[in-house]
């Protein structure tokens, strides 16, 4: 069976880049805001980033990156997307959403979705994430996918020149089986 290439949710589509997409992209991701709770998005973001960051999602087969459009309207409102480690059957989890876009539930949705695709249709084992201490809006939306914490890794990261501590949470596939019936 082949994978789906676009996702759906009630309110959301997820589907893989485009080139048209990266206006669009720059002028959200751009945010300080954004780049602030994320450590691979620089500040300023620009034009070549997004067309790099497109060029290595394009190798992607099947994709695991997905931009995030509203069904009703098809704005692009933020980004989600699994990091592969085929060798241990297992991904990393990661999401952003426009500034304009944020508290409406989008992050949590589209998550849940790319969740969902990577222990049905992939076959993961594990998924996984870090956020921030003290991002408690991406806490949040970590735990309404049944992740579980796992623990905090100090100062495990360097972002601005500033070490950062970061919270890990994890889910296994039978957690997410067991959650489902």
């Amino acid at each position: 069976m082949k994978p789906a290439t676009h996702l759906q949710t009630t309110r959301l589509i997820l589907r893989p880049y485009r080139r048209a997409d990266i206006r669009d992209i720059v002028r959200l991701i751009g945010a300080r805001e954004i780049a602030a709770t994320t450590l691979r998005i620089p500040h300023p973001y620009t034009e070549a980033d997004a067309r790099a960051l497109l060029r290595k999602f394009a190798k992607e087969k099947p994709p695991t990156h997905f931009g995030i459009y509203l069904r009703g309207t098809g704005e692009y409102c933020g980004g989600v997307g699994l990091t592969i480690d085929k060798d241990h059957d297992r991904a990393e989890i990661g999401y952003w959403i426009g500034l304009p876009y944020w508290n409406r539930g989008i992050a949590s949705e589209a998550a849940r979705e790319v969740v969902r695709f990577g222990f049905e249709t992939l076959g993961l084992n594990r998924i996984f994430a870090t956020c921030y201490v003290g991002n408690g809006a991406s806490a949040k939306i970590l735990g309404k996918l049944g992740m579980k914490y796992e623990g905090c890794s100090r100062q495990h990261v360097k972002k601005w020149g500033q070490y950062k501590d970061v919270d890990n949470f994890g889910l296994l596939a039978g957690e997410w089986k067991a959650a489902q019936r």
